[in-house]
């Protein structure tokens, strides 16, 4: 009877240590499960703040980058330098830079005289609508006939007339010999000082935004002929 009450001790304890034993390790595995699960909530956290800091980074970023540009001066100790189209000028300009330099100082000239800047994009003349009619007839709405050229100043008189005015004379003296001639090609100054190009019946603010390529290339040629005659030094 002694044996037996034995034998019951021992399994009773050995029921007792394994029950408690697995009571410790719940708990340690509960408590690993918890400290896990902080991790990641810590290291999701982490991400997510990156993840702001590099999107905040690219929003910035542009506006940090250095733009260089049409024209710009600088002050380097003391001398004064200046960058075209983000170029540095060193040497004498070629004629086809002095022409690109004459007209980007053209447009200081509306701040200085009137302090109203040019207009930055083109914006071509409203087209003509014609009244509505009936569905049932159709009528042909006659289109408005192109400006006519305008003639071109004797030269002797050329150099009385403004800076847009005299490289119009000159080209519409080269529009008289060239296929373009019935375009319609004109330039004027604007009310603010500044250029105007007129190709028929739109109007363009620059010369740059003058979307024909051939005309582009007659006004700058015109531009490069007015600077040879009439603008002696360059």
């Amino acid at each position: 009877m002694q044996i037996i009450y034995v034998v019951i001790a021992v399994l009773a304890g050995w029921v007792i240590g394994f029950i408690d034993s697995n009571i410790r390790t719940a708990k340690k595995i509960k408590a690993a499960e918890a400290n896990a699960e902080i991790k990641i909530k810590e290291a999701e956290k982490k991400i997510a703040q990156a993840d702001q800091q590099i999107s905040l980074e690219s929003r910035i970023a542009p506006s940090l980058a250095d733009d260089p540009g049409l024209l710009r001066l600088k002050n380097d100790n003391g001398r004064i330098t200046i960058e075209m189209d983000g170029v540095l000028i060193k040497d004498s300009l070629p004629l086809d830079k002095k022409k690109r330099l004459i007209e980007l100082v053209s447009n200081f000239r509306p701040y200085l005289e009137t302090g109203i800047p040019l207009q930055t994009s083109s914006q071509p003349a409203a087209p003509l609508h014609a009244s509505p009619e009936p569905a049932s007839v159709q009528l042909k709405v006659p289109q408005p006939d192109q400006p006519a050229a305008k003639k071109p100043e004797p030269e002797n008189k050329i150099s009385t007339l403004s800076m847009v005015s005299q490289i119009d004379s000159v080209l519409q003296k080269r529009l008289m010999t060239s296929p373009l001639a019935k375009s319609g090609i004109r330039l004027q100054e604007s009310a603010q000082g500044g250029v105007e190009v007129y190709v028929g019946l739109n109007k363009y603010q620059t010369v740059d935004d003058v979307p024909d390529e051939i005309i582009k290339a007659e006004i700058r040629a015109a531009i490069a002929e007015w600077e040879q005659k009439f603008t002696p030094g360059y």
